[in-house]
């Protein structure tokens, strides 16, 4: 576990809602965050009728927490990613969470639908693990420099 340098308290693990369809792509994903070293935990929806009701905590994901990121598959039964995406973006609730596209799709509609969605990355698939574990210290980069910041007067 990495402490913060100005509390000495625990950082709060990154919430991660990875929404694919593909057990190897999952596998994957677990293990460039293991390697990562990034301090997450990691919940896994197969579908994006199940993504949604994750992030509306309805059902059985009604004690879930609210992800700090969501990592998306855009080739999902049920409910694309895109679709996902639409309604994630125009949730108010939902709409600042980054989420971040990995698809093998190279449709350049897809691309440009994606980040007209504002969707904050697109990163095709197969990813090459080691740019991935990159992609991965990135967020973690982001989410220590969130966690640490002093908090605002007032709050």
């Amino acid at each position: 576990m990495i402490d913060s340098p100005k509390t000495d308290q625990p950082l709060k693990a990154v919430e991660i809602l990875l929404v694919e369809d593909s057990p190897a792509d999952i596998a994957l994903t677990r293990e460039a965050l293991e390697d990562s070293k990034l301090h997450n935990n990691l919940y896994v929806v197969t579908d994006g009728d199940e993504a949604i009701a994750f992030l509306k905590k309805t059902g059985k994901y009604v004690s879930m927490p609210k992800p700090d990121l969501i990592l998306l598959d855009l080739n999902l039964p049920k409910k694309n990613g895109l679709e996902v995406l639409r309604e994630v973006k125009a949730d108010s609730s939902l709409r600042l969470i980054p989420v971040v596209v990995m698809t093998v799709s190279k449709d350049e509609k897809d691309i440009v639908e994606s980040y007209r969605l504002h969707a904050n990355c697109y990163i095709r698939k197969p990813v090459k693990f080691g740019d991935f574990i990159e992609i991965v210290k990135s967020i973690e980069d982001f989410w220590f420099s969130i966690v640490t910041l002093p908090p605002r007067p007032g709050t």
